[in-house]
């Protein structure tokens, strides 16, 4: 078996859906030796964020001199960035050893009463076994849907972390805030502190109610801990930062957007909450400035402006709006959008769309779930006064964006991760560079 047929292996389970519960994953598990039971790890989940957040707390441990393993989904550029040891990627051989060992156990347990694993479960397994193998002094691991019954959730975290908690997948979290809340408060665990950015009443009535019916120091960002911003650049952001334990002024970020600085200050508290882990300033200095998440407000050039960033939701569009407003300053935008069509599309266009000042080209990137373009330029025009159009495809579109563009204006991708991966693997040769000019 060579890589490409382990990739295909894996990629064939998708078609056996999300299907919430931890029977099967806890059945895989056991099968490999209870790999999972070995890992010190951070567990985080909520609506956005989860990722920065994750690369954060990765890069505050890592600056203190421990060994971290880093569990995300989806990836950006390729499948091996969903898990990653001192930030290098599982190997491609190593990847395929993964397939060859869990594959017999997945099919033995298709046939049992637990039935077919699916996608993530699988993954998730392997991943958890391979950092087991590798065994680094910490796991970070982002939750793949919700976090009550996500594939995650097997393991006991020292911390969890709930970032904002907003309305998505609701055919399977519920259709309310506190219906989601409930599901993304399933991560904490009994007697083990919490830090969440949730900022909806609702949402935060519902996490402080598990927290203490399970004895779980809970801290929200914008009330135990507190964050100021200090400056926004193109180059990054710097903000000050008090919590219970410690006040820190002019801490630097490279990631953009408000919402990060939320993201850091929430690694940041998690951090805190590890007894285990002496903290140093300077190393906090240094984990925070060194904190990389590719696909968000990810800047590929200066002239003219071009950036992608993986708003996928309300939320997600809300947070890009914001931050577009501020790191314009004055530019003509052209907006390349392309949107999964189980998303609220029309009031993620009702949000991005006016920002659109030069045009709009509304494309559909390679995936079958992705909204109609024809579908999505229609809806845009109620809220840009500038010239819609349709590309049929990502590429084409982002071409169509950068010859249209005079240097002093400005190029944004966004409205899926899907169409920001595949936005990148254009961008990454037009500028040679695969990470943001800073």
């Amino acid at each position: 078996m060579n890589y490409q047929e382990a990739l295909a292996w894996i990629h064939s389970l998708y078609r056996f859906g999300s299907k919430p519960g931890l029977e099967r994953i806890a059945d895989l598990l056991k099968r490999l030796g209870d790999p999972h039971q070995l890992l010190r790890s951070a567990h985080i989940t909520g609506t956005n964020g989860k990722g920065s957040t994750a690369a954060f707390l990765a890069a505050l441990l890592s600056a203190h001199g421990l060994r971290v393993g880093l569990y995300t989904s989806p990836y950006l550029e390729s499948f091996t960035n969903r898990m990653a040891v001192d930030g290098r990627d599982v190997a491609e051989d190593e990847l395929v050893d993964l397939v060859k060992k869990v594959r017999p156990h997945v099919a033995e347990i298709a046939d049992s009463a637990f039935g077919q694993p699916t996608e993530f479960e699988v993954i998730t397994a392997m991943a958890f076994d391979y950092f087991a193998a590798c065994l680094p002094d910490w796991v970070v691991v982002e939750v793949g849907l919700g976090g009550r019954l996500d594939a995650t959730n097997v393991i006991m975290p020292e911390v969890a972390v709930i970032t904002n908690i907003g309305l998505e997948h609701t055919q399977v979290l519920g259709d309310t805030v506190e219906q989601i809340a409930f599901e993304k408060a399933g991560i904490i665990k009994q007697g083990v502190p919490v830090v969440t950015a949730a900022d909806k009443p609702e949402a935060l009535a519902v996490l402080e109610k598990t927290a203490r019916k399970r004895g779980s120091r809970l801290l929200a960002v914008g009330r135990e801990v507190q964050i100021e911003s200090a400056g926004t650049t193109l180059d990054g952001q710097i903000f000050n930062y008090q919590s219970p334990w410690r006040e820190l002024k002019g801490l630097s970020i490279g990631l953009l957007g408000r919402h990060q600085l939320v993201n850091a200050a929430s690694a940041l508290a998690a951090l805190e909450c590890l007894p285990s882990v002496p903290i140093s300033e300077a190393a906090v200095r240094r984990g925070l400035a060194a904190a990389r998440w590719p696909g968000r407000l990810e800047i590929y050039s200066r002239n003219p402006l071009v950036l992608v960033d993986g708003a996928h939701n309300v939320d997600g569009a809300l947070a890009l709006r914001r931050a577009l407003t501020e790191l314009l300053d004055g530019r003509k935008l052209y907006l390349v959008l392309g949107i999964l069509a189980d998303k609220a599309v029309e009031e993620m266009l009702s949000l991005l769309a006016p920002l659109a000042t030069a045009g709009l080209l509304a494309t559909r990137p390679d995936n079958v779930r992705a909204a109609d373009p024809y579908v999505v330029a229609e809806l845009a025009r109620a809220y840009t006064r500038a010239t819609v159009q349709v590309t049929p495809n990502v590429p084409a579109a982002l071409e169509a964006a950068l010859s249209a563009a005079k240097p002093e204006e400005a190029v944004c991708v966004a409205g899926s991760l899907y169409t920001v991966s595949e936005a990148c693997a254009v961008l990454r040769k037009v500028f040679d560079k695969s990470r943001p000019l800073f």
